[in-house]
């Protein structure tokens, strides 16, 4: 591409041919009128010949032929020992008896110089999918938490002085584990997140049934439709309450197709799993809670921030409203 002070741009290599070719002009002549080399001035004429006003635009200076590239043999082995073995460039470079820097450059040529473009489990290129419009399919899905006593948790004052809150709490509250230990329970999030906007739901409780499941997934069926979203689809986990019978018979009764990930594979429902990450960092563990009833009453701000004024980047850096095109009153 030409650059912004550049002598001649297309328009003035056209003018200047045109002068030479159509006009009769002097190469010399011509040179000099635009302040340009002869050589510049001969090279314009001439491509203007052979090819018209196609030729005065810039050619690529990527050169025709590269003796001294690397063989497709061996960049399929590169990328093998990167697939399968998960290997850095100086280790692939090693075994291969190639140097380090070119084994970097194959890599960053065929896109996997970076492991996190790589499949942990099967080696194979990360399958990245994205539905096309809201609602088309929704994710969700369960983040266990646990309960923040009174006066904080370890996490932000200590060791000891969190196991003493913890046993205060645990002793007021009355509840028990499994092994009978006095606990201070557990927090269930119930989350969904729309496939295309990213645009997240969620709500607190104190189990995760196919009771309470059902009903999350009625409400947040109302709150996107309320924001002009019609869900079509529903990919969960293979817990419990998404085998239920209820869980069926709700996706039935809102005309909602029900979906599973395969066992063992929580890649499937990626996007959620990064949303949970996303909610631990930014919420459940951004500061420091004096009790459990302070941390949940933060989380609809947080959403509310999360849905309209976080940039994402899964999505060009705009907040996951931005994508929903439909909201009532937006374009009023």
């Amino acid at each position: 591409m030409s650059h912004a002070n550049a002598a001649l741009t297309p328009r003035q290599r056209l003018r200047l041919a045109q002068k030479v070719v159509e006009d009769a002009w002097t190469i010399a002549a011509a040179a000099s009128y635009f302040r340009v080399s002869w050589r510049t001035a001969e090279r314009w004429a001439r491509r203007y010949v052979e090819m018209g006003e196609a030729g005065m635009q810039d050619r690529s200076s990527r050169p025709h032929s590269s003796p001294n590239k690397t063989s497709r043999i061996l960049v399929r082995k590169v990328v093998h020992l990167r697939w399968k073995k998960r290997l850095g460039p100086v280790a692939i470079g090693a075994e291969l008896g190639m140097p380090a820097s070119t084994v970097h450059a194959v890599l960053t040529r065929c896109r996997v110089n970076r492991l996190s473009h790589v499949d942990v489990r099967t080696g194979e290129p990360a399958r990245r999918y994205e539905h096309a419009t809201p609602g088309a399919l929704i994710h969700v899905d369960v983040k266990k938490l646990g309960n923040i006593p009174d006066g904080g948790g370890w996490r932000y004052v200590g060791r000891s002085s969190g196991m003493r809150n913890r046993a205060v709490t645990a002793k007021r509250t009355g509840r028990r584990g499994i092994a009978g230990d006095m606990v201070t329970g557990t927090a269930f999030i119930h989350t969904v997140i729309d496939d295309h906007s990213r645009v997240a739901y969620a709500e607190i409780h104190d189990d995760e049934t196919a009771a309470t499941a059902v009903a999350v997934l009625h409400r947040a069926v109302g709150w996107f439709a309320d924001r002009g979203v019609t869900v079509e689809r529903v990919l969960s986990d293979n817990g419990s309450a998404y085998r239920s019978f209820a869980w069926r018979d709700a996706c039935t009764e809102l005309r909602i197709r029900p979906k599973r990930t395969r066992p063992y594979r929580p890649q499937t429902n990626g996007k959620i799993e990064r949303f949970h990450r996303t909610l631990a960092d930014g919420w459940a563990y951004s500061r420091h809670y004096n009790s459990e009833s302070a941390r949940r009453n933060a989380l609809p701000a947080w959403l509310h921030a999360y849905n309209h004024h976080r940039p994402h980047t899964a999505i060009g850096g705009h907040p996951p409203i931005s994508r929903l095109t439909n909201l009532p009153g937006q374009h009023t």
